[in-house]
């Protein structure tokens, strides 16, 4: 959850009135929220650099409130301040609209076909006859960097430029060129650079060389100009001086670049609706219970008269509302959840643990019983762990993938129990021999049949580590298994055990294992050279097999 640093006395004058901090944290409770922690920016700095540091600093008292993910409307303190007083009923919830400009027309921004190769959207808005103090601007800018951390994921989905409409001039035109040819100067620098020349500039600065990687790579970078040539920014990296906002700005472009075009609208509209209050024309109010409990929560709602059905307006502040359970929701926030009568279920139902997971615990607990330390490792492992360790084809697989992966260590959802319990073992090599260990969880298999296009699968895998590979051990666990599964060793209506070949195993030291003429996992003593890649020394035997089909 996002965290949102508000100066306390900043806060209770938007709000009209002082609260004790108990009194306040029972007001974000009752709104979902949370006050976390009660501060300063010298405490902060005290904390974390130490006491000669934090000597300068200020001592005004700091509230950090833990904000839902979703809620991109109460990171700042506008937002947050209009979100209390309306469900306070101390303020309409506000409905939004868009404004022509008194003299001419609208502002435009015409984007060229060559920014699909780098950022292929953009939208923009504009805030007229805004009036800024420093703490409303301090505002501004600290929202831009929340967004631009939270949904924004880090500049790389979305980008936000804010320029003095008055120094610029429309229309406005985004595109992309190659780094060569763009020269501009940059926000607070005091000449102008190529593009190749900012990039070398920033790898050294420690706010912006974290985003130097979006389009580094990339043939041509992206950039915005005005109708005179002027740069507004080369998004998503820097703005340029020329139409850098200050205190004294009236008129306000808002441009938001980005490889999502729906983040993108979300991004602008809270841009927006956030500070039009401080607008000379800021957004209009309009003005039973539950449409009234909706309306507390900035949800406009009313009665329609036909039978129980309510209307709700949903504004742009609220990109979290996505289906009627959301809504519902919020109402009974506004209601109070400590307010809602604890009653008896109406219908009379038996609670029944999962039988897969009931099944699953029974199995746990008779496995540790039999000398075996139970491992958990992650659902997301590398390419080369399940396939090329494995000494199979990533094709062959069937796994997974994820689209954009943060480490090469997670990028498929694991088809097979086997390599987290390898590096397991390798992890563990200092610890007495032998090294007994299983895990009984879920695979995530392909699955053209299901509408995600993938299923869980639950498997139970074993291993055994020691000098020797310990075949009879793996075999004997499997005995046990199906004893406790109550299947009879035998063929037909039981299980058996055939051989079969697998680039897993030793040649001639695997086999299937086969249940009511159905194979459901194998066993083996593990090939040399999968035990070499994952940096074993000692022979292995392992045992995989799929539990679902004994229920």
């Amino acid at each position: 959850m996002p965290t949102v640093g508000i100066k306390r006395d900043l806060l209770f004058k938007a709000l009209g009135r002082t609260y004790t901090d108990e009194e306040f944290d029972e007001l974000c409770f009752e709104f979902g929220l949370e006050l976390d922690e009660i501060t300063s920016e010298k405490e902060i700095v005290s904390r974390e650099q130490g006491d000669t540091k934090a000597s300068d600093a200020s001592d005004v008292i700091l509230y950090k409130i833990d904000v839902p993910a979703n809620r991109y409307d109460l990171l700042c303190l506008e937002g947050l301040v209009r979100g209390l007083q309306v469900f306070k009923n101390k303020l309409e919830a506000p409905r939004y609209r868009r404004i022509s400009p008194v003299n001419g027309d609208p502002q435009k921004l015409i984007i060229t076909k060559e920014t699909a190769a780098v950022r292929p959207f953009a939208v923009a808005a504009v805030l007229r006859n805004i009036t800024f103090t420093q703490e409303r601007y301090d505002s501004f800018i600290e929202l831009q960097e929340k967004l631009h951390q939270n949904i924004c994921r880090k500049r790389s989905l979305v980008a936000i430029g804010t320029h003095d409409l008055d120094t610029i001039s429309g229309p406005f035109t985004y595109t992309a060129k190659p780094p060569g040819d763009i020269s501009f100067k940059p926000l607070n620098q005091t000449k102008e650079y190529t593009a190749t020349e900012l990039m070398s500039l920033y790898k050294t600065d420690s706010h912006l060389r974290h985003y130097l990687h979006i389009i580094e790579d990339k043939p041509v970078y992206p950039i915005i100009y005005d109708s005179n040539g002027i740069v507004l920014s080369m998004p998503p990296i820097i703005n340029g001086n020329h139409s850098k906002i200050t205190l004294q700005t009236k008129n306000v472009f808002i441009e938001c670049t980005a490889t999502d075009l729906t983040k993108a609208k979300i991004v602008l509209d809270m841009m927006v609706t956030m500070f039009s209050e401080y607008c000379s024309q800021p957004f209009t109010e309009s003005t039973e219970k539950i449409a009234q409990l909706l309306t507390r929560m900035c949800l406009l709602s009313r009665a329609t008269g036909v039978g129980d059905e309510i209307e709700v307006e949903i504004p742009p502040t609220r990109s979290d509302v996505i289906h009627a359970c959301d809504i519902m929701e919020d109402a009974a926030i506004a209601y109070g959840f400590n307010n809602i009568t604890r009653t008896t279920p109406r219908a009379y139902t038996v609670a029944n643990q999962f039988p897969l997971n009931k099944l699953t615990e029974l199995l746990r607990q008779d496995l540790a019983a039999a000398g075996f330390t139970e491992a958990l490792n992650f659902a997301l492992c590398s390419e080369e762990d399940i396939a090329d360790k494995l000494g199979k084809k990533i094709s062959e697989t069937r796994a997974a993938h994820i689209s954009n992966p943060k480490t090469a260590e997670f990028q498929v959802a694991r088809t097979t129990l086997l390599p987290g319990l390898l590096k397991t073992i390798a992890a563990n090599r200092k610890m007495p021999l032998p090294l007994k260990l299983f895990e009984v969880s879920d695979v995530v298999l392909k699955d053209e049949t299901k509408d995600v296009g993938a299923r869980n699968s639950r498997r139970f895998c074993a291993v055994y580590y020691n000098k020797s590979p310990g075949f009879e051990v793996i075999h004997g666990l499997l005995d046990r298994t199906m004893q406790l599964l109550e299947v009879k060793s035998a063929r037909g209506e039981g299980y058996h055990i055939q051989a079969a070949d697998d680039s897993t195993f030793f040649p001639g030291r695997c086999a299937e294992i086969i249940v009511c003429g159905k194979t459901v996992g194998r066993l083996g003593v593990l090939h040399p050279d999968v035990i070499n890649r994952f940096e074993l020394t000692m022979p292995c035997s392992a045992m995989e097999i799929d539990i679902e089909p004994f229920l």
